[in-house]
């Protein structure tokens, strides 16, 4: 059974603490299924992460997932929401970030606050095409070099393309 928000004042406070560091910016957060979820805009992507390591403890990064909107309704209509998992070790907090990116726009990368980022982030270049600046080597992980296109977008082909994926 999850906890919820009176199981864990820890989420609370931390909440807390981030409406106040970023008073009077676009930052929403609320407490969710017993995690802290946070939807920053893109530019204040890094300095929330850092925030969320330095001052609210959450020292690892656990996944680093994308979702592709085309057709689908979402807030603000952008093409990718991309979700950042994060845990905070002793203790098992968990917060969970979501921003959203147009095609074409890149994110700030992940890497100088949680290093664990970078094989994740070029996951996300490879099969998305989601660019992430600063990254320090944004190349393919799966994929040739040369291939064309990004096979986890849902306007990519079911049956692939002539001559391979």
């Amino acid at each position: 059974m999850p906890a919820d928000a009176a199981d864990r004042p820890e989420l609370r406070q931390a909440l807390d603490a981030l409406a106040l560091r970023f008073a009077g910016s676009p930052l929403s957060g609320a407490i969710e299924d017993g995690e802290l979820v946070l939807r920053p805009p893109r530019g204040l992507l890094g300095s929330v992460l850092r925030f969320c390591r330095d001052d609210l403890g959450f020292n690892a990064l656990e996944d680093l997932i994308v979702f592709d909107n085309l057709g689908a309704p979402v807030a603000g209509g952008a093409r990718f929401t991309v979700v950042y998992r994060l845990c905070r070790v002793p203790g098992a907090a968990r917060a969970r970030l979501a921003v959203n990116a147009e095609e074409g726009e890149s994110l700030p990368s992940a890497v100088p606050v949680y290093p664990s980022a970078d094989w994740a982030e070029r996951e996300a270049f490879d099969m998305f095409g989601v660019r992430f600046d600063g990254h320090p080597d944004l190349r393919r992980i799966y994929l040739p070099d040369d291939f064309d296109g990004h096979p986890l977008r849902k306007d990519f082909p079911l049956a692939g393309r002539d001559g391979g994926v």
